[in-house]
């Protein structure tokens, strides 16, 4: 799926928080979104996910705007948001079979998918357990299995790895990498941590509300005379990431 973003301005109240951004993202790959908290990332995926309203500018999923056709762009989305969402007294299969519900897919069809992606994720066993006996990083597989329940062909997550460790954080962030290759699921990775970002990966800079660069990682550091992309993001910003 192609995602574009025309021009996208948010103010609340008199402060503004975006400024005039526009993206595409390329089907079949994963994108970074790098910025620190503040940035605007929120915002932005408040914007793509119609959680919060479109006052400048419009998102088109395959050319359907979001704006004129919701339901139908929506239909291709999944999203994991910054916040836990899942319900921590319901079972891992319970959430899912929860989402699948107000996605219309037949019971048939919600535990076929459901064990499906519990397996992909390496957590079919733990189906029957309750979320809240399960760590950090197991939730946040979860939450992604959930997402991708009503195989959706666009896959938006914000800073999915806040609270986790280390180790956890690159094993979320590899898996969600091989979901890519191996589905052609198109992803938009939003996150301050420039060690979850590949030079090779395209990536767009937000800083205060504001584009600042959006190409592969190594054509930014080219451009700007940097050999990493924490001197590219330092040079643009005049700010260092994490």
């Amino acid at each position: 799926m192609t995602l574009t973003a025309r021009n996208l301005s948010f103010r609340y109240g008199r402060q503004p928080v975006l400024s005039e951004v526009s993206f595409e993202l390329a089907p079949g790959g994963f994108h970074a979104l790098l910025g620190p908290n503040g940035a605007g990332k929120s915002t932005l995926f408040g914007l793509l996910t119609r959680l919060l309203a479109i006052q400048c500018g419009d998102v088109l999923l395959d050319g359907r705007s979001l704006k004129r056709h919701p339901a139908a762009a929506l239909r291709q989305l999944g999203v994991v948001f910054q916040q836990n969402a899942l319900d921590l007294d319901l079972t891992v299969r319970q959430n899912l079979m929860y989402h699948a519900g107000l996605h219309g897919l037949s019971l048939r069809q919600a535990r076929r998918l459901c064990d499906q992606e519990l397996e992909r994720f390496g957590l079919l066993a733990r189906a029957g357990d309750a979320v809240r006996l399960l760590n950090g990083g197991h939730r946040r597989r979860v939450e992604i299995a959930r997402a991708l329940l009503h195989q959706p062909s666009l896959l938006l997550l914000d800073e999915p790895t806040v609270g986790l460790d280390v180790p956890s954080r690159q094993a979320l962030n590899q898996h969600v990498r091989s979901l890519c290759r191996d589905r052609g699921l198109t992803v938009l990775w939003a996150t301050h941590l420039i060690e979850e970002v590949d030079s090779n990966d395209p990536v767009l800079i937000l800083h205060r509300g504001q584009l600042l660069a959006n190409g592969e990682g190594h054509a930014l550091c080219q451009a700007e005379g940097t050999a990493t992309l924490a001197e590219t993001f330092q040079a643009l910003t005049g700010e260092t990431t994490s």
